[in-house]
């Protein structure tokens, strides 16, 4: 692992004998701050992802991280340029440093066609959502699910060319649960790593013996594709009413409603 050092007031880094200046911050999570940095070598600029390791564990979790972008050279994954671990105060963060897409995530476009009352085409969708699916397959076809699927975590080239981040939740796309302690780990993780309104159905109550396997991406997967259709994913309104998200998700009834009031919008 690289070895990092903070010069002066954190004006510039140093990751892998490479100097990056702060540019600003661009994003913060609950346990990891991401910002952009420009290199001092090639003035280019990169995304600097900070990830606060409290413990073994979290270091463990974080360096996990560090192995899933090591493993895939895919156009449709997020790679990694570099990285390190820094020491501070008997604390340590992993710094993963990251290309820099300007254009921002699938969710952000979306967002913006909203705002304007548009739609996105038809042919957009398809010419997205295929470059999804590579992606995802290349993890599958290594033995991996990405787990928290989601437009957040899809970023857009300026080609449409869709990239998946963020690998932190990504584990052995099969599990095997043998008896209702194994099971509920696997619930309590997909509880804190899995987004809720994305999360598939069998990882909400977790049978006491059961395989989970990369299906759970699949149904993640089609509820990214009805989010580029609707503009919302199909669980969002429920999560914001503050109704019961695993309820609506076991019954499948946001799609049946949604489509519903769409019809009787479209009839007025």
């Amino acid at each position: 692992m690289g070895h990092a050092l903070c010069i002066c007031s954190r004006s510039s880094i140093t990751i892998d004998n490479k100097r990056y200046y702060f540019i600003q911050k661009l994003d913060e999570g609950g346990f990891s701050y991401v910002d952009l940095v420009e290199g001092a070598q090639d003035g280019r600029f990169y995304a600097l992802k900070r990830i606060l390791c409290h413990d073994r564990e979290g270091r463990k979790e974080a360096q996990t991280e560090v192995e899933m972008h090591r493993m895939f050279n895919h156009p449709n994954i997020l790679s990694l340029t570099g990285h390190a671990v820094m020491e501070r105060g008997g604390k340590s963060e992993a710094w993963l440093l990251l290309p820099y897409i300007s254009k921002g995530s699938l969710w952000s476009v979306l967002e913006k066609l909203r705002d304007k009352g548009s739609s996105m085409p038809e042919s957009r969708i398809l010419h997205i959502f295929r470059g999804i699916c590579e992606g995802l397959k290349a993890i599958h076809d290594k033995g991996y699910a990405h787990r928290d699927l989601k437009p957040t975590n899809v970023l857009l080239e300026e080609n449409d060319k869709p990239v998946l981040m963020d690998l932190g939740s990504m584990n052995k796309a099969r599990i095997e649960v043998k008896g209702s302690r194994e099971a509920m780990t696997v619930q309590d993780w997909a509880a804190q790593r899995c987004t809720i309104s994305y999360r598939a159905p069998e990882l909400f109550n977790v049978e006491s013996h059961c395989i989970i396997d990369e299906k759970t991406d699949i149904w993640s997967l089609g509820c990214v594709l009805y989010c580029m259709m609707m503009l919302e994913g199909p669980y969002d309104l429920v999560f914001q009413k503050g109704d019961s998200v695993a309820l609506a998700v076991q019954n499948r009834s946001p799609f049946h409603s949604h489509a519903a009031s769409l019809k009787d919008s479209r009839r007025s």
